[in-house]
C-alpha cells in the first residue's frame, strides 16, 4: 500500500509491515484509519508555526528604514512627533509629517528643535508605521523652537474659518456654504509623487465618494473638499483635470466633492486652523495630513492624522449626516445638489 508524508509525497509500504499473522481487513483498515489520522495530525503540527516562529516571521515581514531629521512638533496624547526629515532611501523623499513612536517615554523626552536618529518600521505594505530606537542627536534647536510663536489647532466643538476658495470650476466658496452638510476635508497636492500620500488620500476619498452616490439620502447630505497646498501650480483646470480622474470623467461627481485652492495667505490660516505643516523642499511640498470631519453646524467634529480606513471615515461622514436634519442649510450659491 501507499502512504503520504508531510510533504505531499506517496511512500510505498508492504502489506505485511501493517498485517501481522492473520489479522482480518477490517483490522488492516483500522490500522490505515489510525495512521492517517496520526499523519494528518503530526502533518499540522509541522506546519503550524509556534509563538516564536510567528515573531520571526512577523518581524522578516517588516521594513526598517533610518531616519535623520527635526522634531518640529510633539503630541504626548496621541503618542507622536512631527519629524521634517531628511530622505528616506527606499521608503520615501524628504518632507514633514507626523510618526507614532512605540515608546511613550521618548515623546515625553524629546522636545521641538531635537534632531533625531531613529529607524522606521513599515508593516503591511506602508499602510502602518512608526519609529522606534529615537535618540537625540543635538538639542541645540530647542532654544529656537520655543521661541517660535505656538499655533493654536482648533478643538473638537470650535467652528472652522469661513475662508473663500476657488475650485475646479473657477468659482468662489466658503467653508460656511457647506454648513446643515456633514463635511469631510482633506489636503494634497496633484504634483505629489508619493502613492501613500496623496494619491492614497484622493483614492480613498473616491471610494467614500462611490459609495455615498448609492445612497441617495446621504449623499445630498454629505460633501467632501480637497484642499491643495500647491496654489501656484494647482489652477482651477488643473484641479479639475485632477478630480476627473479620481471621478471617473463624471464631471456631476463634482456637485458632492470640490477641489478647491486658496490664497497663500489663507493656506496659512486653515493650515493652522486645522493643525497642519507645509514647506516647499527641492520642488516638492512636504507637508503633514490631516483629514478633518466639519459636523453641519460648522464645527470640527473629528480629526485624522495617520491612522485611519476608509470605511472608519465613511461611517463616520455617514454618522454626522443623519445629524444634518437639525442644522438649516445655507444659501447654496449657485451650488447645483
Amino acid at each position: 500500500m501507499r502512504r503520504s508524508n508531510c510533504a505531499g509525497a506517496l511512500q510505498y509500504v508492504p502489506e505485511e509491515e501493517l498485517v501481522i499473522g492473520s489479522k482480518s481487513k477490517v483490522g488492516l483498515a483500522m490500522v490505515i484509519v489510525l495512521m492517517s489520522g496520526l499523519a494528518v495530525t503530526g502533518c499540522k503540527n509541522q506546519n503550524k508555526p509556534d509563538n516564536l516562529q510567528r515573531q520571526a516571521l512577523e518581524k522578516h515581514e517588516n521594513k526598517r528604514y533610518n531616519l535623520r531629521g527635526q522634531v518640529v512638533a510633539k503630541n504626548v496624547a496621541a503618542n507622536e512627533i512631527t519629524v521634517q526629515h531628511d530622505e528616506i532611501p527606499g521608503f520615501m523623499a524628504a518632507m514633514t509629517m507626523p510618526y507614532k513612536v512605540k515608546d511613550p517615554a521618548t515623546v515625553q523626552e524629546v522636545e521641538p528643535g531635537d534632531r533625531i536618529a531613529a529607524e522606521v518600521v513599515v508593516v503591511n505594505g506602508g499602510s502602518n508605521y512608526w519609529l522606534e530606537d529615537v535618540r537625540i542627536t543635538e538639542q541645540i534647536g530647542r532654544k529656537s523652537a520655543s521661541a517660535a510663536p505656538s499655533v493654536h489647532r482648533l478643538n473638537v466643538g470650535e467652528h472652522v474659518p469661513n475662508l473663500p476658495l476657488v475650485n475646479q470650476d473657477g468659482r468662489t466658496i466658503h467653508l460656511d456654504d457647506f454648513k446643515g452638510k456633514a463635511l469631510l476635508v482633506t489636503f494634497i497636492y496633484t504634483r505629489c509623487p508619493l502613492p501613500n500620500f496623496c494619491p492614497r488620500l484622493s483614492s480613498q476619498f473616491a471610494k467614500i465618494h462611490d459609495d455615498l452616490a448609492k445612497t441617495p439620502d446621504d449623499y445630498r447630505k454629505t460633501h467632501l473638499l480637497t484642499i491643495t497646498f500647491d496654489p501656484k501650480y494647482d489652477t482651477a483646470p488643473v484641479l479639475r483635470k485632477y478630480g476627473l480622474a479620481y471621478l471617473d470623467d463624471d464631471p456631476s461627481g463634482f456637485g458632492y466633492w470640490d477641489f478647491a485652492f486658496i490664497t497663500p495667505v489663507d493656506l496659512r490660516k486653515v493650515a493652522d486652523a486645522f493643525g497642519l505643516m507645509y514647506f516647499e523642499q527641492d520642488n516638492q511640498i512636504s507637508h503633514t495630513m490631516n483629514i478633518v470631519l466639519v459636523a453641519p453646524d460648522g464645527t470640527v467634529s473629528k480629526y485624522w492624522s495617520q491612522e485611519w480606513t476608509t470605511s472608519e471615515l465613511e461611517e463616520a461622514l455617514r454618522q454626522q449626516a443623519r445629524t444634518a436634519a437639525a442644522v438649516p442649510p445655507r444659501a447654496s450659491r449657485g451650488r447645483t445638489p
